[in-house]
């Protein structure tokens, strides 16, 4: 600086801004969710009588665990097994095609009801949930039990597939439709038929997890008739509860020695 005068003031460094962070946005965890229409049919069905009773959901196109109506299909029922009629499932899906839906929106959530309180599914339900679903990208098994526990299980097939139990909701927060219970009523009786319980050589269902192995010769001395099954199925709640417990007292009718597994 020439004499006599400041020396200049050094540059200053540009003032550097932080940038604000990003939040990372975690995608939901996934959640069944129904409307309360397609809800209020479902306990509509299960409550209708002491069987179990199938159905597929038929999810929004925005959001495809969202259910928006439950649908049934003609099937046999019993207290332990629901058979669906081939050609109505067919059908149904025909139906689905024609009105603009895609088949993740109504072929791949599987509804279902049991008549005891417990939800969990059984080796049947494993069974057919493999067997029926197994070569989809994605689909749910939904089962709801008479007491209103539920159990809903997310399982994909891509990549190394993997499956996910899922929380499920009743979503209050959008329109919903009334209750149509005429309706209901017409296609219960349209699609549900009361079938007998077999306990002959081909069981309907495998509970040999809980029951040990279910083999002809196990069942030789516990055999019952199917026509008595099928009385004591249309019996009324309490009259068969007081049938059941007028067995449970006689312990003369069979060998208690002979049990093997405890209730």
């Amino acid at each position: 600086a020439p004499p006599g005068q400041p020396a200049p003031k050094p540059p200053e460094k540009p003032h550097l801004q932080s940038k604000p962070r990003r939040r990372i946005q975690l995608p939901a965890a996934p959640v069944l969710r129904f409307s309360p229409t397609a809800w209020a049919k479902l306990l509509y069905f299960r409550d209708r009588r002491e069987n179990e009773i199938g159905g597929f959901g038929v999810a929004s196109a925005e959001d495809l665990l969202r259910i928006e109506d439950f649908v049934t299909v003609r099937q046999e029922v019993t207290v332990a097994s629901v058979a669906f009629d081939d050609q109505a499932v067919a059908d149904f899906f025909e139906r689905q095609v024609d009105a603009g839906r895609r088949p993740e929106q109504f072929g791949r959530i599987w509804l279902h009801t049991h008549p005891g309180n417990s939800p969990e599914p059984s080796g049947t339900d494993e069974e057919t949930f493999q067997r029926v679903f197994g070569a989809c990208q994605w689909a749910v098994m939904f089962v709801l039990g008479r007491g209103g526990k539920s159990y809903a299980r997310l399982r994909f097939n891509v990549g190394p597939g993997g499956s996910v139990v899922l929380p499920v909701e009743v979503d209050f927060e959008r329109p919903f439709g009334p209750s149509r219970q005429e309706v209901w009523e017409a296609e219960y009786q349209t699609h549900v038929i009361p079938g007998a319980l077999s306990w002959g050589d081909d069981l309907p269902y495998d509970e040999s997890g809980r029951f040990g192995a279910c083999t002809r010769e196990a069942l030789a001395s516990h055999s019952v008739p199917d026509d008595w099954l099928a009385e004591l199925e249309a019996m009324e709640p309490a009259e068969r509860q007081l049938i059941l417990d007028e067995l449970a007292a006689r312990p003369d009718l069979w060998d208690e020695q002979e049990v093997a597994n405890e209730f």
